[in-house]
């Protein structure tokens, strides 16, 4: 077993439009530093098309064909201030949620180790009947929701190290004893949730928020006093990583201080959590990071350590 790597060029073609941070370029450049001699034997599959009854277990149907009918010919429309969709949208999102559910497979059938999905547009801000924060569709909830109705597990966790709190995910797993949603995020900060006091239907929510300038330090004491622990309690059969490198210090959109080697760090105990609970099963799920060469060392540590853990 080894890593897998699950892309496709349609998540290249949504386009927000010229000078939004969520750009086509951070694909481009995973993709690139992907190439590099190191990464000669990680495995790599195409996102395939993701069933949209799938999507519409997860996520309102009518908002679901509310945002396929706003696809447009050509330009892009705003959906709200910060999340806009272009021709290219509807395909990539259903790569995004596709290739997902790929990664699910590789490792729930024990062809890989872990996973690594690097697509857009990212998830964690879509809520069960809103487009938020330049995601449309909860990308880790809805492979969430595959990996217990195709493989029969029941407990699955989700944990976020994206700078901005998974309002979406949080959403969606709120009332589900069975689903676990922990996070580390810089708080206060958009979108405005993430207090530590929301704990879910069942102590199921577990949100540690760090402030501004917050590094190595902070977010190790994050991982050892709460987020190891928690994850462990809740022993989940799988663990999904939203995946977002926008903690890092370079990073326009926010201001935690985060280096390459909190990533590999943090990376190595998602690695030893899913380890101990769950045969190893993990899948990592793209999700922010603005700064393009921070963004692709930054990758490069997280999937360096997946194959080497």
């Amino acid at each position: 077993m080894a890593t897998l790597f699950v892309s496709h060029r349609a998540c290249i073609e949504h386009d927000p439009g010229h000078g939004h941070p969520e750009q086509p370029d951070r694909l481009r450049v995973i993709q690139r530093v992907l190439e590099a001699e190191e990464f000669m034997f990680l495995h790599r599959e195409e996102a395939r098309r993701a069933d949209i009854d799938l999507i519409k277990r997860v996520h309102d149907p009518v908002y679901v064909d509310r945002i396929f009918a706003k696809i447009p010919e050509k330009g892009e429309i705003s959906l709200d201030g910060d999340t806009y969709v272009s021709p290219a949208s509807g395909e990539a999102a259903l790569r995004a949620v596709g290739g997902s559910c790929v990664a699910v497979d590789a490792v729930m059938q024990g062809h890989e180790r872990n996973a690594f999905v690097g697509v857009r547009p990212p998830g964690h801000h879509a809520e069960y009947e809103r487009a938020m924060g330049f995601c449309l569709f909860n990308n880790a909830a809805v492979a969430a929701r595959y990996a217990r109705e195709t493989y029969g597990i029941k407990r699955v966790a989700v944990m976020d190290f994206d700078v901005h709190h998974g309002n979406g995910t949080q959403d969606l797993f709120y009332h589900d004893p069975d689903l676990f949603y922990c996070s580390t995020h810089q708080w206060p900060l958009y979108p405005g949730t993430g207090d530590p006091m929301d704990r879910g239907c069942a102590n199921n929510i577990l949100n540690v928020g760090l402030t501004a300038g917050a590094g190595t330090a902070e977010i190790q004491k994050a991982f050892h006093d709460y987020v190891v622990p928690g994850l462990i309690d809740f022993a989940p059969e799988l663990l999904i990583v939203s995946a977002g490198f926008d903690a890092h210090r370079n990073d326009p959109l926010a201001g935690l201080a985060l280096v390459e080697s909190d990533f590999t760090w943090m990376t190595e105990q998602l690695l030893a959590v899913a380890g101990q609970c769950c045969e190893n099963r993990l899948v990592s799920i793209l999700e922010g990071g603005y700064d393009l060469p921070s963004l692709a060392s930054s990758v490069l540590a997280h999937v360096r350590a997946l194959m080497t853990g």
